[in-house]
């Protein structure tokens, strides 16, 4: 049984009230099945445990976050029944919510009815390739969708996408039509926030870690010496690389 609580809004549990959930859509870290693109450079189970680095780090920012709003963590998952692989990624005070769903869209549409079911007054949907977003920028978020006033949030990657989208209340229409997984993506939910009539808040704009020239991004923004003085958004990321350069040298993930 997983020592987290898992929200079934079938059940009628209900959260706090006014709360906004920062949820994270994750796939369980199994070697092989996260972050295939980084292979090569990185091994299979290298890859998977850069992934639970992620998690950990955006888990990290996230219960910073609830300290500066009236938020909640959760880690959206699949598959189902895979739920005690978070116990030690995930902190014991996230809520676990299975994803529902077949293509990426529906994904996203069932993640936020259900986070709504279950009583949240708004909903963040996050990705878990950028390790680096600030805490300051989920609580960000999360305040302004407690504003007065019809809006959403949007955090924009700099491919194109995003990393966070906000909803104050359900708008299938911004899931719709949208080209997953293309430098379309943003520019498309802006469009669909110009269809329906909502302000966009934009957030500052980060980045994905999907491909080994993000990688190497990635490797410049955490251990660059200019970096190492201050302390890094990403902390277990940070370790686990300069661990991989320390056993192997540089060139392999983050060549000159």
């Amino acid at each position: 049984m997983s020592r987290h609580h898992i929200l079934d809004p079938e059940t009628g549990f209900r959260v706090t009230p006014k709360l906004c959930a920062l949820g994270i859509m994750t796939k369980v870290p199994e070697a092989g099945k996260v972050k295939t693109r980084l292979t090569p450079p990185l091994t299979t189970e290298e890859a998977a445990a850069l992934n639970i680095c992620f998690l950990r780090d955006l888990a990290g920012s996230i219960t910073a976050a609830t300290e500066q709003s009236s938020s909640r963590g959760v880690g959206i998952y699949t598959p189902y029944g895979a739920e005690v692989a978070y116990e030690n990624i995930l902190p014991v005070e996230f809520f676990l919510l299975p994803q529902r769903g077949q293509m990426f869209g529906e994904r996203l549409i069932f993640a936020a009815e259900d986070l709504f079911g279950a009583g949240f007054e708004s909903v963040c949907l996050i990705n878990s390739d950028s390790p680096t977003v600030a805490a300051s920028n989920f609580a960000e978020a999360a305040r302004e969708l407690a504003k007065p006033g019809a809006r959403i949030v949007l955090g924009p990657s700099d491919d194109g996408g995003y990393y966070l989208i906000g909803l104050k209340q359900m708008r299938r229409r911004f899931f719709e039509e949208i080209d997953w997984s293309t430098e379309h993506v943003f520019n498309q939910t802006m469009q669909r926030a110009a269809e329906v009539g909502v302000d966009v808040h934009k957030l500052p704009t980060d980045f994905d870690v999907d491909d080994p020239a993000t990688l190497r991004r990635l490797c410049a923004e955490l251990l660059s010496k200019t970096q190492r003085s201050t302390p890094a958004n990403a902390p277990n990321t940070q370790k686990f690389l300069s661990e991989i350069i320390r056993r192997e040298g540089r060139d392999r993930i983050w060549p000159v």
